[in-house]
């Protein structure tokens, strides 16, 4: 008789893209759906939950076929760096603006890993928000504030 082979790691991705592909499904039927020609403010949101539902089944089938290893720790200072970035970056780029709300948050990421060091963190933080501002400010001509209110004496 064959055992039962189970991939517990993957199974929780399953079943997490699953939930959160079901959540927004249900957030979506109060919007406006509209049609694929004339598509309303709920379709698109939609067509993304069903693909992220579609993938977590996907996911969670392929956990029953391969045996997995066992979940190692998580990685918490990762979690503790990379999460309060993009959130720090979404509070304060209205106030402090494109340029320093970048940096600061590139900054906290960069820290995610526990081999970085403080020069190269402010290296890399100052390279990403250069790359960024010359893309999305020059080149794409994005209407954004620099430098924001804050920073303003």
């Amino acid at each position: 008789m064959k055992q039962l082979q189970f991939d517990s790691t993957n199974a929780i991705c399953g079943l997490t893209f699953i939930a959160l592909g079901g959540f927004f499904i249900y957030q979506c039927l109060n919007l406006d759906l509209g049609t694929a020609f004339r598509m309303g403010p709920g379709y698109f949101p939609l067509i993304l939950a069903a693909i992220l539902t579609l993938l977590g089944v996907v996911v969670l089938v392929q956990a029953t076929r391969v045996r997995g290893e066992p979940m190692g720790p998580l990685a918490l200072r990762g979690m503790l760096f990379i999460l309060p970035a993009p959130v720090f970056f979404g509070l304060t780029v209205r106030g402090l603006g494109f340029v320093p709300s970048l940096f600061f948050a590139a900054l906290i990421a960069a820290f995610a890993s526990s081999r970085m060091k403080p020069l190269l963190a402010v290296v890399l933080a100052g390279a990403i928000t250069l790359f960024s501002v010359l893309v999305f400010s020059y080149a794409l001509g994005l209407p954004f504030e620099r430098f924001g209110p804050w920073t303003r004496l």
